[in-house]
């Protein structure tokens, strides 16, 4: 049994380090390839560090004289490399407060990003057409950052923050995340222009439809079942899925005025799969209506992230 779990988390580990390097290589190429030869900046500490590393190229490009060499600061303050340093201090919460694993899968998912942006540096551009740059941008940065969170790895900046409230207090945290993308394309409005800001606020709200598309985790659904077979039913969910089961005594069906029972539970879009199939081996003649959930209150297990 320990050999199994051995391979298991091996098998675990090789994943989320494919989808690391996955994920750097999406990052690299929609921003050498599109968002910075379009002017158009990404979500988050990525947009953060595109922001940063516009203003020094703009305002602050000079050399700095070293005792053997001379380094431009637009070398020194590269997107990659604020990147990398802006995150520092989020790896060590991450360490504190969430995980030693999921910090160590974080971390080497940025480390991965500050190479790959800096070797795909040297890609020529499609196009310079903002529109196009950025939405093709935020497709590709979209489908390597929904790739990571699917196999369970965190691409850094805000994604930390918000678990890290989650789970102290339970509450999401998309508010914050909204309020610094919009400062985001504020800033974005002053250091290039005000199309610009907009072009990357399209991008940003792509990019989140793809990643969302990807990563289901995250999404409720409201599950009602009515069938003849309540306790084959229960078993079989509870079984394949870590969710509580509401039963609904004595109702009774309109056509043949058999009696049939009602059960509720919540799932994540994620487990869709699963339910399908515990229904198909438990009652495949039940009535199954599912729902999106817009909001919960009480306890909804969530696997650990760690």
């Amino acid at each position: 049994m320990e050999e199994i779990d051995r391979l298991i988390r091996r098998h675990q580990n090789w994943s989320r380090l494919s989808a690391a390097f996955f994920y750097s290589i999406c990052v690299a190429v929609a921003l050498n390839m599109f968002w910075e030869p379009g002017g158009v900046f990404a979500s988050g500490i990525t947009g953060a560090a595109q922001l940063l590393a516009t203003v020094v190229r703009k305002w602050f490009n000079f050399d700095i004289a070293l005792p053997f060499f001379s380094l431009a600061t637009t070398d020194l303050f590269s997107t990659g490399t604020l990147l990398f340093l802006l995150n520092v201090p989020l790896f060590i919460l991450a360490w504190k407060a969430i995980g030693h694993r999921f910090t160590v899968f974080t971390f080497l998912a940025v480390i991965f990003s500050t190479i790959m942006i800096r070797l795909l540096g040297v890609l020529t551009p499609l196009t310079k057409d903002p529109i196009v740059c950025g939405i093709f941008g935020a497709v590709v940065n979209g489908l390597g950052t929904g790739f990571a969170l699917r196999n369970n790895i965190s691409t850094g900046g805000i994604d930390i923050i918000g678990i890290v409230l989650r789970k102290r207090t339970g509450r999401t945290v998309g508010t914050i995340n909204i309020m610094f993308n919009v400062l985001i394309i504020f800033f974005a409005g002053f250091v290039n222009d005000w199309p610009h800001a907009l072009y990357s606020a399209l991008a940003i709200f792509i990019n989140g439809r793809v990643m969302d598309s990807l990563y289901t985790r995250q999404q409720r659904l409201q599950v009602m079942i009515v069938t003849a077979r309540p306790k084959q039913v229960v078993r079989e969910i509870q079984g394949s899925l870590r969710r509580g089961i509401t039963i609904v005594h004595d109702a009774e069906g309109a056509f043949h005025h058999e009696e049939k029972t009602i059960l509720f539970t919540i799932i994540s879009r994620a487990e869709m799969y699963d339910l399908e199939q515990a229904m198909r081996h438990s009652d495949p003649y039940a009535f199954v209506s599912i729902t999106d959930s817009v909001k919960i209150l009480g306890h909804f297990y969530e696997p650990k992230t760690d």
